[in-house]
């Protein structure tokens, strides 16, 4: 018997690796391309299907360039061809077109493979989809340069494209003009119907404004309800002029919103470079100092910034209208005529008073007491800011020193701006500030800085806060929060202790469903960074049971107590009672479902007294905003449709509900008109039949609580 034996072991790993490699191939989730040295195909794998959508049989034979989508020029294959052959392989981002003619981005790899004498055999493509990923590129950075609700440019972009104007002035030597321009008026919109209309109201400014641009111009919205615009290439202040007279007629027409007539003005400033020859900061307060100049001549109209409008010789002997009024901001604090106002805040849960914000007045002999939105704007970026917010954070320990004699130790917080807080000598002013008055911990003083205004120097804010953190012991708060463009990130890289919610979103958000989705998302994210939210802007009773269901505990507002002077805290302090449905609502503990309902409950009853408020009002300054008439975007609409996909509730009981609040918004927009109208009696007898839709409507969510 004769054998002959053959060693194949070295036969059954290639076969191994021939298998591992045809695996990789095949399951690989890259889309694979190999094709011959002519750059036809040769091979593809399963996922060069599933992202181009061409099939193998489809493929094979065809050169690659049958997936190019015209994006890329000639230059760029030729220049990718280039590399391929100096180096070997090539990898970049390229757009390509599926089967069904939608674009796609890939990430794409390109080797070349040689034979034992170094020639090129095959090509193979490696390329996975990152479409998604480009959109998200795509998205992030339309967030970081334009405003989210006008899509107009904001502040980063603003910078930008104003540098890149004076360069551009530099070389052609033309004049580039500056506008800083504020509505007039539009507060009162706000307030009166709600930010919902304001925020459409602002959409159809931003528009009108740039109807009458010309192709080259800018505008940009910088916050609130303030632009910046930026002329190019004028030949004269004239026309600069007669844009802005187009412009203030333009937004003088009244505006239709959601079935109301609105009319607003604008105020606005001006500058000229290279006639005002300084850096893009100083040129915006220029133009900004115009704008208020505006103001103060009557408001509706544009003023050029004075020393441009005037010869030096006559500037420089008449004072300006600014100049007067900063000198008397100045007086007024070198007389002790600026006062501290304090605002309590409480815990809503156990009823304790935890801190007070010092808010600033000034008692004026001739006008009386003025609210800061009357002198502040006037000392901003002047060296008086600096003096005024010395002077706010001494009397915040004079006062917090005075409260301890008299037996009371509270937290007092300040607001802080970020020129103030840059200022080079801030920290040190705190540390003296702090060793000069050793019986107050440095966790008695609380600094607040507006979120929308750390924008513009992220890091620089930051650095100084934690400093005051870390190395003060002194608490920091982001006031305001939400407004701003980049809320997430500003938690994770400010050293902040507390959140407080913008009052706008607090003070209707039992109205509007969008704002209580702001709110509970901002408690969210306060909690998931471990930080405290304060809920500003608490007006009702109501305020206070539905933050305490949503998990905020801190509070301020009207509704616990308005800001008052440093003699009357002590007695307000020892006759504070704690608002029983607080204490209720803080001890009841509910399931989601009943929580749920005694919240629509509440939230129905609050809407029924802000629209008999509204009925009886008689100054449109004075009386609250008009409530939501509009069914589905109600809180109870908004509930309504989630019952019907989720079946939970007995249809007959939905769809009753859904009628009886279709009658009840119906029989409130017929109030509106009558009221607007002047039928006060007929609005009357529309109100008695409301009444009782509204009990049927309560006495409805009543029997859902009873169904589980």
């Amino acid at each position: 018997m004769r054998g002959i034996v053959h060693d194949i072991s070295e036969r059954k790993k290639a076969e191994e690796k021939l298998r591992l490699s045809a695996r990789v191939f095949s399951d690989a989730h890259e889309g694979i391309m190999i094709t011959g040295v002519d750059a036809l195909i040769i091979d593809v794998n399963t996922a060069f299907s599933e992202i181009t959508g061409y099939s193998r049989d489809e493929a094979v034979g065809q050169n690659p360039r049958f997936l190019k989508s015209g994006r890329q020029s000639n230059e760029f294959y030729t220049q990718m061809w280039q590399t391929l052959g100096q180096s070997g392989h090539w990898r970049g981002e390229i757009w390509n077109r599926r089967k069904n003619g939608e674009l796609y981005a890939e990430l794409l790899t390109i080797s070349a493979l040689r034979d034992e004498s170094g020639a090129v055999i095959n090509y193979i493509g490696l390329f996975s989809d990152i479409t998604e990923t480009k959109k998200q590129q795509q998205e992030l950075e339309v967030l970081a340069h334009f405003d989210p609700l006008t899509q107009l440019p904001n502040r980063a972009l603003f910078a930008d494209r104003f540098a890149q104007a004076i360069a551009h002035s530099k070389r052609a030597e033309s004049l580039l003009a500056l506008c800083y321009l504020d509505l007039d008026g539009f507060k009162q919109v706000n307030d009166h119907f709600g930010h919902e209309t304001g925020d459409q109201l602002l959409v159809e400014v931003a528009k009108r404004i740039k109807m009458n641009l010309r192709e080259g111009d800018t505008v940009c919205r910088l916050g609130g309800d303030e632009f910046a615009l930026l002329f190019e290439n004028i030949q004269s202040i004239q026309q600069c002029e007669d844009t802005l007279s187009r412009i203030h007629q333009a937004l003088a027409e009244p505006f239709e919103l959601a079935e109301r007539h609105v009319r607003i003005a604008a105020s606005s400033g001006v500058t000229i470079y290279p006639l005002d020859r300084e850096d893009p900061d100083i040129l915006l307060r220029h133009a900004d100092q115009a704008m208020y100049q505006a103001k103060l001549d009557g408001r509706n109209r544009f003023k050029l910034y004075e020393h441009l409008a005037q010869p030096s010789n006559v500037s420089s002997q008449r004072p300006s209208r600014l100049e007067q009024a900063l000198a008397e901001v100045g007086q007024a604090l070198a007389q002790n005529q600026l006062r501290l106002y304090y605002q309590p805040k409480v815990n809503l849960k156990s009823g304790e008073i935890v801190g007070m914000e010092a808010l600033i007045r000034w008692r004026h002999p001739e006008r009386g007491l003025l609210p800061p939105a009357e002198f502040l704007p006037i000392i901003e970026n002047t060296p008086l800011e600096i003096d005024v917010s010395n002077w706010v954070l001494r009397q915040a320990f004079l006062q917090l020193q005075s409260w301890r004699e008299q037996g009371l130790n509270q937290q007092i917080s300040v607001n802080i701006s970020p020129r103030h807080l840059q200022w080079p000598d801030f920290i040190k002013t705190l540390e003296t500030l702090l060793a000069e008055f050793p019986q107050i911990s440095s966790r008695q003083l609380e600094l607040e800085v507006l979120e929308s205004s750390v924008l513009e120097d992220l890091i620089s804010v930051g650095e100084v806060l934690k400093q005051c953190y870390h190395e003060l012991g002194v608490p920091c708060a982001l006031d305001d929060f939400g407004t701003g463009y980049s809320s997430l990130a500003h938690l994770r890289h400010l050293t902040i202790n507390t959140v407080k919610i913008d009052q706008s979103f607090v003070r209707d958000m039992i109205d509007d469903p969008d704002d209580m989705a702001i709110v509970e998302s901002v408690i969210a994210l306060a909690k998931a960074f471990k930080r405290e939210a304060v809920a500003e802007g608490v007006e009702d009773l109501e305020h206070g049971v539905f933050l305490i269901d949503l998990g905020c505990c801190i509070a301020q507002g009207y509704g616990i107590a308005r800001p008052m002077p440093a003699d009357a805290v002590l007695g307000w302090v020892a006759n504070y009672r704690h608002p029983p449905a607080w204490n209720r609502s803080a001890k009841t503990e509910r399931n989601a479902w009943h929580g749920q309902l005694e919240l629509l409950k509440l939230q129905q009853q609050y809407w029924l007294r802000r629209l008999e408020q509204c009925l009886h009002g008689d100054n449109i300054e004075t009386q609250p905003r008009w409530p939501v008439a509009t069914a589905k975007k109600s809180h109870l609409g908004r509930w309504l449709e989630r019952q019907k996909s989720e079946r939970s509730v007995d249809r007959q009981i939905l769809e009753r509900l859904e009628s009886a609040q279709e009658q009840q918004h119906r029989l409130a927009q017929l109030m509106w008109r009558s009221r607007q109208e002047g039928r006060a009696a007929e609005a009357g007898e529309q109100f008695k039949k409301l009444l009782e839709v509204n009990l049927e409507i309560v006495q409805l969510l009543e029997h859902c609580e009873l169904l589980f």
